[in-house]
């Protein structure tokens, strides 16, 4: 994923987690924050240490990655996003996480109409 597309700044995420919208499902949370001056959309990741070890965190975080890469052009480009992964994540794999995913983004209407 692209530098442009992140969310690194710890003031960026308190601004989402403080100003912005939540919803969840039993693998993730996503908290988002629509900003208008914005060409593309930007993501960050939070994986929790009573997830698992750094192995298992990483790689949660890089299928939320890979599944964002896939789903790019379909999300709404004005948008900052916070994925925090819950415990049911470490079991699941790439098709289940991105399913998951696509569940949220779906429900908040983050996703391009068709």
């Amino acid at each position: 994923m692209k530098k442009e597309y992140r969310v690194k700044d710890n003031k960026d995420f308190q601004a989402i987690f403080k100003k912005g919208k939540s919803f969840a499902n039993r693998q993730l949370v996503i908290y988002y924050m629509k900003k208008k001056d914005q060409e593309h959309f930007r993501i960050g990741l939070s994986v929790g240490k009573k997830i698992g070890n750094a192995v298992v965190r990483n790689r949660i975080k890089r299928y939320l990655r890979q599944a964002f890469h896939e789903l790019e052009n379909d999300i709404e480009a004005s948008y900052d996003m916070i994925i925090i992964a819950r415990q049911p994540t470490k079991a699941m794999d790439f098709f289940e996480i991105k399913k998951s995913l696509t569940h949220l983004l779906s429900k908040e209407r983050l996703l391009k109409r068709r």
